[in-house]
């Protein structure tokens, strides 16, 4: 699925619009330049899966942040400041690649490798013309 985005808050739409078909074990995997709008995708999808904390950081430093959503649990990473897949491994992340977790990842090619074949690739792509508009695609298995 393709869609075009001319707001922050048509790219909302579009993570809620996702988030609906989403389930426990769903992973998702999120590609983009540095600010084409990873984060704030996943911001809305975590609030559209039920997350009501009220701060949802970038888990940029954290590396990897956990919500209780509705009927799920969520968990936000952002694998930027990792060096390779032996680095992301250590740190457990196929432990959220099952129920119930639903997995957000923001830089998934630093470790493509450990991902499965069910996940669900969204790409987002910056307009050089327009700073506004994004492109985003949505790649289901």
């Amino acid at each position: 699925m393709k869609f075009s985005s001319h707001s922050e808050s048509e790219t909302v739409t579009i993570a809620c619009t996702l988030a609906e078909s989403l389930k426990p074990g769903d992973i998702i995997a999120l590609s983009g330049e540095l600010g084409a709008g990873k984060s704030v995708f996943c911001r809305a999808l975590l609030r559209a899966l039920g997350v009501t904390d009220e701060a949802l950081p970038s888990p940029t430093f954290a590396i990897i942040q956990e919500y209780r959503g509705r009927d799920c649990q969520v968990a936000h990473m952002d694998w930027y400041r990792l060096d390779d897949a032996d680095e992301i491994e250590m740190l457990g992340v196929r432990d959220f690649f099952q129920p119930p977790w639903i997995s957000l990842i923001e830089w998934p090619e630093r470790a493509d490798q450990l991902l499965e074949d069910h996940v669900i690739r969204v790409d987002i792509f910056l307009d050089a013309n327009d700073p506004q508009q994004r492109a985003v695609e949505i790649r289901r298995p």
